[in-house]
């Protein structure tokens, strides 16, 4: 029987699992040749390729079919790998899996990259492949023969029901789907990763890596969240009266571009955040740790104070996993002090699982896209200044209570190729004619225009009222802009950042810490 069920399946198998690696080499960047890998690397990848074969053929009863299949989900990761590095310079991970259903719901933010064209070729390839596997290919269960077992060979008392002759078949791929999940399971065990994404893919190939990085999520995380800085923090002894009111704006993709391109970018783009730098008590460049996208890495950087190092795992979406089993914060500790901790984000609550995650990391209220259903959109999103104006008409309303707000900006997300620019656009960020290929870093300044309209507004409104407060404001990302990098130049990644506080009354609140944490920024501007 093993030998019926074997000798079949052993020509797709190994074709199958050849063409594993041989796509692997379109992998940017490449990983090196199967034989220069650790034999626990190619002990995963045969073990994951065995489950995937098996349940393949559970599922569709066809192997070459079966292999198909598998392949084409490797293409397509292969492909959204070469994507994503070309945009964030960075390779696939484990935790980007949950990106594919967000690309579902929100499309806008992730097919622009992806591309249209290689969208429709891969859904229209694969459903024709799938009509021709299912159509062309017989299944090993048909007629009278079952390929793996004749009626003669079954007990009696099966001898008339249908169903039967499938139970033999099943249970010997069930058999090979555990042999597969043992195998990757005992030899994952045996491949140490140091979460720098592209020296893990060149090491151990793309299926290896993912498999390194899926077990790795799921190890228990108590011990990290003992060693975050606001769990073990002391509150001051004597705390001021009034509390200051504390007030983070977040600004997506936010970096002073006119450092990087002073030759054509205008100088008043940024007059209100000039102000603010000239007023500061703290102001400079952030090595933040993103690159284009993953907003979330540098938000829970900022609230955790803990940097990429110290995550793992963890540090490529903390919201996935970490932040969803709750973590101590600056908004809990605030909280702790009697603080109303409050975080607004212009977007659907549930990106990036924020309705679940903010209020374990210690937010009262979190108020997303419904509070802006006719707010004025700058682009696809929601402007910042209409975003300005709703800072300004929370931080007029009259409370005892003090309050923490967190700010999250949306309008200059992106895709900035994906709007249009004119001769206006042009003439009201640049000092003369748009250089090539320099389309989106018009779009990006305008965005940037807007943004500094709302850091001023916030700045007024600070000014004028009679409780003291202080203003903190820092990008997450540079934006993507590959075109305008590879024609004029990039920067080293580095964003922006301010720290704020108004000259109203007595008491004055201070920063008590601006860290570099490995490649995190933490900048909470807490009490003095």
């Amino acid at each position: 029987m093993i030998e019926a069920f074997w000798i079949p399946l052993l020509p797709p198998y190994l074709i199958g699992l050849a063409l594993t690696w041989a796509i692997e080499t379109l992998l940017v960047p490449r990983p090196v040749a199967p034989w220069r890998r650790p034999a626990a690397a190619l002990g995963a990848h045969l073990g994951v390729w065995t489950l995937a074969f098996a349940l393949e053929l559970a599922l569709f009863r066809r192997p070459y079919f079966a292999v198909a299949n598998v392949l084409a989900i490797q293409l397509l990761i292969v492909l959204v790998n070469n994507a994503k590095y070309h945009a964030l310079r960075e390779p696939f991970v484990y935790p980007d899996f949950e990106y594919f259903t967000d690309a579902i719901k929100h499309p806008r933010l992730y097919l622009p990259f992806f591309g249209l064209a290689r969208a429709l070729a891969a859904g229209g390839g694969y459903g024709a492949a799938l009509w021709a596997g299912l159509a062309l290919e017989d299944s090993v269960t048909a007629g009278a023969g079952l390929w793996l077992v004749s009626f003669a060979e079954l007990p009696q008392e099966h001898l008339f029901d249908p169903t039967a002759p499938l139970i033999p078949f099943f249970a010997h791929t069930a058999a090979l789907a555990i042999a597969g999940l043992a195998l990757a399971m005992l030899a994952g065990r045996c491949n140490p990763v140091g979460f720098d994404a592209c020296n893990d893919l060149r090491r151990l190939g793309l299926i290896a890596a993912l498999w390194a990085y899926g077990r790795a999520e799921r190890q228990p995380t108590a011990d990290l969240r003992s060693r975050a800085p606001f769990a073990n923090v002391k509150p001051p002894d004597v705390l001021p009266d009034p509390l200051p009111d504390l007030v983070v704006i977040q600004s997506e993709s936010f970096f002073d571009a006119r450092r990087a391109y002073p030759q054509i970018l205008r100088e008043d783009i940024l007059a209100n955040f000039d102000q603010l730098k000239s007023e500061a008590i703290a102001h400079g460049q952030l090595k933040v740790p993103a690159w284009g996208a993953n907003t979330v890495r540098t938000e829970f950087a900022f609230l955790s104070g803990m940097g990429p190092d110290e995550l793992g795992i963890h540090q490529y979406n903390p919201y996935r996993r970490l932040a969803g089993q709750g973590f101590p914060t600056i908004a809990s500790y605030l909280k702790s002090l009697g603080y109303r901790t409050v975080c607004v984000h212009p977007y659907h609550r549930s990106f990036y699982r924020r309705d679940k995650v903010l209020p374990l990391l210690g937010f009262d209220e979190f108020i997303g896209i419904e509070a802006f259903q006719h707010a004025r959109r700058d682009g696809p999103y929601v402007g910042d200044r209409a975003l300005g104006d709703y800072i300004a008409h929370m931080l007029q309303q009259e409370s005892d209570q003090p309050l923490y707000l967190h700010v999250i900006t949306m309008e200059n997300h992106g895709p900035l190729h994906w709007e249009s620019v004119d001769e206006a656009d042009v003439a009201d960020v640049f000092k003369g004619p748009m250089p090539d290929g320099c389309r989106d870093l018009v779009a990006y300044a305008r965005h940037l225009r807007n943004a500094d309209a709302m850091f001023g507004r916030v700045r007024e409104v600070l000014m004028g009222r009679n409780r003291p407060a202080s203003l903190c404001i820092f990008g997450d990302h540079v934006p993507i802009m590959s075109g305008v990098y590879a024609e004029m130049g990039e920067g080293d990644g580095r964003t922006d950042y301010i720290v704020w506080r108004s000259e109203c009354g007595a008491l004055q609140t201070t920063i008590t810490d601006v860290m570099q944490l490995g490649d995190a920024y933490l900048a909470p501007v807490v009490l003095g």
